[in-house]
């Protein structure tokens, strides 16, 4: 999980990680949820909800995974996901059962 400041919008920025992940080696094939070389979410920016067929934002399940939820929370474990509740709350409710930690 990475935390930045920028100054570009949210498309532009998903459009940045998309070309990161092609500068790695991943291409969107069909296989959704399929293996891949690398994979960039933009989870959630500031002040910020979106409903669009690119982008939405919060991420829509941010709130139910727990690899999502357990490094945000040594971010931000106050922070408030819009339509879905504080991330502390949040983490609470999952099973992190499958989550170990990585050095």
């Amino acid at each position: 999980m990475v935390c930045l400041r920028t100054s570009l919008p949210p498309h532009d920025l998903l459009d940045a990680l998309m070309a990161i992940e092609r500068r790695f080696g991943r291409t969107r094939d069909d296989e959704r949820w399929g293996p891949r070389t690398l994979d960039l979410d933009l989870l959630h920016v500031d002040g910020v909800v979106l409903d669009e067929p690119q982008l939405t934002l919060p991420h829509p399940r941010m709130g139910e995974r727990a690899f999502v939820l357990l490094p945000l929370a040594d971010l931000a474990p106050e922070l408030e996901l819009p339509g879905q509740g504080r991330v502390a709350e949040l983490l609470r409710r999952v099973d992190a059962g499958g989550c170990e930690p990585v050095d």
